[in-house]
């Protein structure tokens, strides 16, 4: 989780950008001071130094690019859209599971009322 200091950073930088100004070192000071906000003294220049060489507009249009694959049986936009003719089926098999494990529980002398 990011800290206090991190996320004044983090906002300013985006204001920044928003602002089309490039992010640098005095000017997120600028914005922390003029917000009234107590931030250690190396997270302006650590940010400044982090996004001088990157497209803000990108990464921030791109956040979720790259990230975990999708869950099974997901099909991606404009895809079919997934059968529904395997339901059933699978809730039978889950209440055959529910009665094995009733009948195993009573097998095994560990019955609820007994």
């Amino acid at each position: 989780m990011a800290s206090f200091s991190e996320l004044a950073c983090i906002y300013c930088s985006l204001i920044l950008h928003n602002d089309e100004v490039m992010v640098a070192e005095d000017k997120i000071n600028a914005l922390i001071e003029a917000a009234g906000v107590n931030v250690e003294p190396f997270w302006p220049g650590l940010f400044a130094k982090a996004l001088a060489d990157v497209n803000i507009g990108s990464l921030i249009c791109n956040a979720g690019a790259g990230g975990p694959a999708p869950a099974a049986g997901a099909t991606p936009a404009g895809g079919p859209a997934p059968s529904t003719a395997a339901v059933p089926a699978e809730k039978k098999k889950v209440e055959a599971k529910k009665e094995e494990s009733e009948v195993s529980d009573d097998d095994m002398g560990f019955g609820l009322f007994d």
